[in-house]
């Protein structure tokens, strides 16, 4: 699996270094490269992003900024000549924190780190062991993150359907969005986030998931299709 990669920083120099020194990964695929955080979120909301390169200090809004602002941030390695960053970069769960200039052996122990995460957390997944606790009837029930086929919003309520059956729970939409993994779940419509491997068919308008048919909204649109489109053709289709 190619993972697609996104190169935030004001320097051309430091692009090119970073762009050459993942051009060495079969596993990279650098997508796009931007000068400015407004770009980047710009990209982002076009364009799902499995990782981002990102420098600290940017015009305008920092790198720190944007990563606080995006609800569903692509996995991040900090790209910085600053140390004083570290500690907020690493509370904001970052995979690594490089000093510039940046030398191909530590670039190379940063991207093998997110490669081991990612496909750790993949087999995971696959095997069912993520999870998430939500109340139901006065009781916390795990719901494992790999039953789940879709997520409907009902106004203060949600409903989990899962493989097995449905869990009502007092949850705003967005607030269990939050909790999920992007590389996995998508949000397709105001009222609706699915399980992306879950999906059986789809159109532009809507998709099919275990006999259901759900919309997918016309502000969603652009990104459903691209990482629909984008799964497809890592399986070859």
């Amino acid at each position: 699996m190619r993972n697609k990669c996104l190169i935030v920083d004001d320097e051309p120099l430091a692009r090119e270094l970073i762009y050459r020194h993942a051009q060495k990964f079969d596993s990279l695929d650098i997508v796009a490269q931007c000068a400015s955080a407004e770009e980047a979120a710009e990209l982002l909301r076009e364009i799902p992003v499995d990782l981002m390169f990102l420098d600290i200090e940017l015009p305008r809004q920092s790198g720190i900024q944007l990563l606080k602002s995006l609800h569903h941030p692509p996995k991040v390695i900090v790209t910085t000549a600053h140390r004083e960053y570290a500690m907020e970069g690493f509370e904001l769960e970052v995979v690594d924190y490089l000093l510039k200039p940046i030398r191909f052996e530590r670039f190379m122990r940063a991207v093998n780190k997110y490669l081991q995460l990612s496909t750790s957390f993949q087999a995971d997944f696959q095997a069912g062991r993520p999870f998430i606790f939500v109340r139901e009837n006065k009781k916390e029930v795990k719901v494992p993150l790999c039953d789940i086929l879709y997520i409907e919003g009902l106004g203060e309520y949600i409903q989990i359907h899962t493989k097995q059956r449905k869990v009502i729970t007092k949850m705003g939409l967005n607030q269990v969005a939050e909790k999920l993994p992007s590389q996995f779940f998508l949000r397709i419509h105001k009222s609706y986030v699915i399980c992306t491997s879950h999906v059986d068919a789809y159109t532009n308008t809507s998709l099919e998931i275990a006999g259901v048919e759900l919309p997918i909204g016309r502000r969603y649109k652009n990104e459903v299709l691209d990482m629909l489109n984008y799964a497809a053709s890592l399986s070859g289709v």
